[in-house]
């Protein structure tokens, strides 16, 4: 993606503010989930996701409601709450770096996806940072340890379906507008949520309101203003942006949970972090050499 020019400080304070949202929304996720499942706490994500967008979308009228890829949005919206309830486990039952760490996994399961589903050409580079990014996560994951968690399958499993639905938004915005794809993902994301929710059902008390109210807002502010950082700046530059989330993550694990976060969660988050920095960095030497926008570095979480 290219750089609109004289506006990288202006792409990087988007991308920082996005990452900021965020961390805040896997923070308060950590929070609901003292009391709330995770099934309740995905669907208020949700509910309260689609008010705050709502007002963004009402200046496009009817036209943001015309499209004929219906059945793609539901198999799309379907796949998405799969990696949602995955990682929103995995968020309130694992020390939050180590379940942030494995999230930053999504871009390398975005390649694989890219060569399966899209037939994309993807060089010998790229699968060497793909091999690196697999390193990574068998560094944090440690299977066959004394310290190994099938909790950590979870949220590998919820970066798996992650870069699923990277390629079918990639997909999808072939015919229609980002707006378009914001609003349906919502509105089937809303009753999809729901139906699990309902065999669980608790109201939240308290101050647990808080948290699924926040967790909804700085979601959706979050997604927002990753489109908008990358919309000015180019995604290899943007991308390291990001990896702030974990340090402030780790650090309210620590401040809030009493976590400590071992060695080898760090080695492996900087071997996944690098990995991801690559496959930027060749996604936007291609999208330039191509003249089109590069697929994202994966979804986002709770996309």
């Amino acid at each position: 993606m290219t750089a609109a020019p004289g506006h990288p400080l202006r792409a990087a304070g988007f991308m920082f503010a996005s990452t900021l949202s965020f961390g805040v929304m896997a923070i308060a996720i950590r929070l609901a989930s003292a009391s709330l499942h995770t099934f309740e706490i995905a669907f208020f994500r949700n509910f309260f996701g689609l008010l705050a967008v709502l007002p963004l979308l009402i200046g496009t009228g009817r036209a943001a409601l015309r499209t004929t890829q219906l059945p793609k949005y539901f198999v799309r919206c379907a796949i998405g709450i799969g990696s949602m309830l995955a990682g929103f486990w995995a968020i309130g039952h694992l020390p939050l770096a180590q379940a942030i760490s494995l999230s930053y996994s999504t871009p390398v399961f975005v390649t694989i996806a890219a060569a399966v589903f899209l037939h994309e050409h993807v060089r010998a580079r790229r699968w060497a940072a793909v091999a690196l990014g697999f390193l990574g996560v068998l560094v944090i994951v440690r299977p066959g340890s004394a310290d190994f968690s099938t909790g950590t399958l979870i949220a590998l499993l919820a970066a798996v379906l992650s870069g699923i639905v990277a390629i079918q938004i990639k997909q999808l915005s072939r015919v229609d507008a980002a707006n378009t794809i914001v609003l349906y993902t919502y509105l089937f994301w809303v009753p999809m949520s729901l139906l699990p929710a309902l065999f669980v059902w608790e109201w939240p008390v308290g101050i647990a309101w808080l948290w699924v109210i926040a967790a909804g807002l700085f979601g959706t502010g979050g997604q927002v203003l990753w489109t908008h950082a990358l919309k000015l700046g180019e995604v290899s530059a943007l991308t390291p942006i990001s990896f702030m989330q974990l340090p402030l993550v780790a650090a309210a694990g620590w401040l809030l949970f009493d976590e400590a976060v071992d060695a080898w969660t760090w080695v492996g988050a900087a071997i996944i972090l690098a990995s991801n920095a690559y496959i930027a960095h060749r996604e936007a030497v291609l999208s330039r050499r191509a003249g089109t926008a590069a697929p994202s570095a994966g979804a986002k979480p709770g996309e």
